[in-house]
């Protein structure tokens, strides 16, 4: 048996996704992140979610959310308002492994 190492992109390409789109289970306080100096979030989300726009203002797309939690965890200034799991049927659908 061989073990094939595969990109994270990959990966996350082979999982399923159900959007909320009426309800996000995530969202920002964007005037709490903008105090945030370290900004954690932008490298700890294994999904790479979190991001700066043009005029330094944090964006968030929770429709690729691997609901790990670990945002939550790491967001010092307690700029995520609101963190909850995707109501049922939705949210993120393992597909492998």
């Amino acid at each position: 048996m061989s073990i094939e190492k595969k990109e994270a992109a990959e990966l996350l390409s082979l999982d399923k996704f159900n959007v909320d789109e009426d309800e996000a289970h995530i969202v920002l306080d964007k005037s709490i992140c903008r105090q945030c100096a370290a900004k954690p979030c932008l490298y700890v989300c294994p999904a790479v979610l979190y991001k700066l726009d043009a005029n330094k203002e944090m964006s968030f797309d929770y429709a690729g959310c691997l609901e790990c939690g670990t945002c939550r965890i790491m967001c010092q200034k307690k700029g995520i308002v609101k963190w909850q799991y995707p109501r049922g049927t939705f949210g993120i659908n393992y597909r492998f492994g």
